[in-house]
């Protein structure tokens, strides 16, 4: 088996990738039909940590990194590591060794549904990193997984080439065959955004959809 043919699929293009860093991953979610994020334990290691790039995706076993340790040796630059680590928290999957090797391949970060450790140095580095606690305990290295597949991660199915983009409210996963529609969606949703932060600031208080949200739902509207 050639563990690098395991890299050789279709990715969101760069030009969507950088498109992508312009919006918050809530935005990206919302113009998505409010789905693809994350179970909110996949957390950044801190606050200010972005990622966003196309999903490399890793299932091991719980307590296992055998096969974190294969995709970290041949994913591509700019790919974002997404571990279905099965939740499992009672040891780390990785820590600073880990994360200095996919920074020193520029790799786009890490997503991890389990655990990470080396807390204090990782958290003041520049590389991304999205886990779902902390635990000192290490990890075994010699149980079978898989590489390049479709998993579940966060309650999410991610799959090879999907476009991930994470900051501190958390993860999203935008389906690579959704991301150009996503995309220009969310660029008219900042848009109207923007207006209505114009509107407030105006004194325009009330938003223009709410009384007839209120009648949808059989209630009186506000007073005008």
């Amino acid at each position: 088996m050639s563990y690098r043919k395991t890299a050789e699929f279709d990715r969101v293009t760069p030009e969507q990738i950088e498109r992508a860093r312009l919006f918050q991953a809530a935005i990206l979610c919302d113009v998505a039909g409010r789905r693809g994020t994350l179970d909110a334990r996949v957390r950044a290691l801190h606050p200010e940590m972005k990622v966003c790039g196309p999903a490399f995706t890793v299932e091991v076993r719980p307590g296992d990194n055998l096969m974190f340790h294969v995709a970290l040796a041949v994913a591509k630059p700019g790919d974002v590591l997404v571990v279905d680590g099965k939740a499992d928290t009672t040891c780390a999957l990785f820590g600073e060794l880990m994360v200095t090797q996919g920074a020193a391949a520029k790799l786009g970060g890490f997503v991890v549904d389990a655990a990470s450790r080396d807390s204090e140095t990782l958290m003041h580095g520049k590389f991304p990193i999205f886990a779902a606690g902390t635990n000192p305990c290490g990890p075994t290295k010699g149980l079978p997984g898989r590489l390049s597949g479709p998993i579940s991660a966060g309650g999410v199915a991610v799959h090879p080439g999907d476009l991930i983009v994470g900051d501190v409210d958390g993860v999203v996963v935008i389906p690579r065959a959704d991301v150009e529609a996503v995309l220009t969606a969310a660029e008219a949703k900042v848009a109207a955004e923007q207006q209505r932060l114009a509107e407030i600031a105006r004194g325009e208080l009330v938003s223009p959809w709410l009384n007839d949200a209120l009648k949808q739902a059989g209630l009186a509207p506000l007073d005008a």
